[in-house]
């Protein structure tokens, strides 16, 4: 059964009452999906052709939701006006696991209709135009992992996320076994994102306690970052509906972290692959100059790829999550990774973890691969070997040197622009000043009697 619905499935649907509660979604800077839920006479009379307003401050405020300063866009001074909720109607989809609902994804759009340039879907728009413009289009398929525990949110919440019984005991990497133990909650999990209309490929453990992997089929690049973000709040809410809960936290304990690898390729408007071609590692020159470009960039665009304080502490050796600043060939001690062949060939990016935002990282890969593009950057020759013991630059250690890097770029200013920099400079600013002012659980243990 297919779930994507015209307008006039849409109504025929609402007329007949499988269709109830139309949900009209945002993908606010933290990734998450934010907006409001309409009744579908309401949504089909009203809001189909002209948007729904909602706060400014969407774009403005910080993981907890509060006000903050710094934002052009969104202030106590501006009065906190409204930005428009514009329905991309071509998203228009059921949610089998929320009973007569349907979800619309929406482009964020200021009153008079203009583009809201922070926003993250319109930043991916704005990168995959530039490739337009050269009869291209970028293929994605994102890889969440996520940890399974048998808590609810609510007592997580009240054990303040200590003594979490997490749904595997021992390294369930690949293990059927292990799988099966979980197997009630990711069949509902997959079950509902296939009637979501998302391709889904498999399912596999990891390697942390209650660590596993659901993996979708690759699609155009806004289609997968769309099913990304609605995969990840509709994943939290089926565990919820289940009294348990599920982190795609990068890094919840000393264990393996939760990662997200990113896997990009480009084709042109008759689906030619651009990237695969004759030369030296199945490579076209473009290809080569694409995959030069991620590197020349990966410092400058660190933030879209780790946004949060929690994002850094992934990368240590010997974790699967990369510390060098090299591309290999199906090697995984890489921070870039070379995948498939001919038509399947690919870059895997490894450097994002389970939190990241996939609209910015997708476009700060695309944006990444043009510069090289454009630059005819020469590509060095792959790295053999475990990249973890290389003396070659490394991934970024800290957010702090991460938005330093970004707010001092040039190359993110002529990609991504002024409003842009600034806002996701402002970003990184609010995470590390609450960061700063926080005294953690480490500090009271290490402290509170011996110091």
């Amino acid at each position: 059964m297919t779930t994507s619905l015209t307008l006039d499935e849409l109504r025929g649907q609402a007329e007949n009452g499988r269709v109830d509660t139309v949900i009209v979604a945002i993908t606010d800077m933290q990734g998450r999906l934010q907006g409001k839920r309409l009744s579908s006479r309401f949504f089909l009379e009203e809001v189909a052709g002209h948007g729904s307003d909602g706060c400014n401050y969407l774009l403005a405020v910080d993981v907890d939701m509060n006000t903050v300063d710094g934002y052009d866009m969104s202030s106590w001074d501006t009065g906190y006006g409204d930005f428009v909720m514009r329905p991309d109607l071509g998203t228009l989809r059921r949610i089998p696991w929320q009973k007569g609902a349907a979800l619309v994804h929406a482009d964020i759009v200021a009153e008079d209709g203009t583009d809201v340039a922070p926003s993250p879907r319109q930043i991916l728009r704005r990168q995959l135009a530039r490739l337009a413009e050269r009869g291209w289009g970028a293929y994605v398929g994102t890889e969440l992992e996520l940890i399974v525990y048998k808590d609810s949110y609510e007592d997580a919440w009240n054990k303040a996320y200590r003594n979490l019984t997490p749904a595997n005991q021992y390294n369930v990497d690949y293990s059927l076994l292990g799988g099966a133990r979980v197997e009630p909650l990711l069949r509902r999990i997959r079950n509902g994102m296939t009637g979501a209309g998302m391709y889904v490929e498999s399912a596999k453990g990891e390697c942390n306690l209650g660590q596993h992997e659901i993996a979708f089929r690759f699609d155009e690049a806004l289609r997968t970052c769309d099913n990304h973000v609605l995969y990840k709040t509709g994943a939290k809410e089926i565990a919820a509906q289940e009294g348990m809960s599920i982190t795609f936290m990068a890094k919840p304990n000393e264990r393996e972290g939760n990662s997200c690898h990113v896997h990009l390729s480009l084709r042109s408007s008759d689906g030619t692959p651009v990237l695969a071609g004759d030369g030296p590692h199945g490579l076209s020159r473009l290809g080569e100059h694409f995959i030069a470009g991620q590197q020349a960039c990966l410092r400058d665009y660190t933030l879209l790829y780790a946004p949060n304080i929690n994002s850094y502490k992934r990368y240590q050796p010997g974790s699967f999550a990369p510390t060098a600043i090299k591309w290999g060939i199906d090697n995984r001690t890489c921070a870039l990774r070379l995948v498939g062949h001919g038509p399947s060939l690919r870059i895997e990016n490894r450097v994002p973890g389970g939190d990241v935002n996939p609209y910015l990282a997708v476009a700060a890969m695309i944006a990444s691969g043009l510069h090289g593009i454009e630059n005819e950057l020469e590509l060095e020759e792959p790295f053999v070997g475990n990249a973890y013991t290389t003396d070659a630059a490394t991934v970024v250690g800290r957010l702090r040197t991460a938005a330093d890097d970004w707010s001092h770029s040039s190359l993110a200013l002529d990609a991504f622009g002024k409003e842009v920099v600034e806002h996701y400079t402002n970003y990184a600013s609010v995470e590390l000043d609450a960061y700063d002012r926080a005294v953690t659980d480490w500090e009271m243990y290490r402290g509170f009697e011996r110091l």
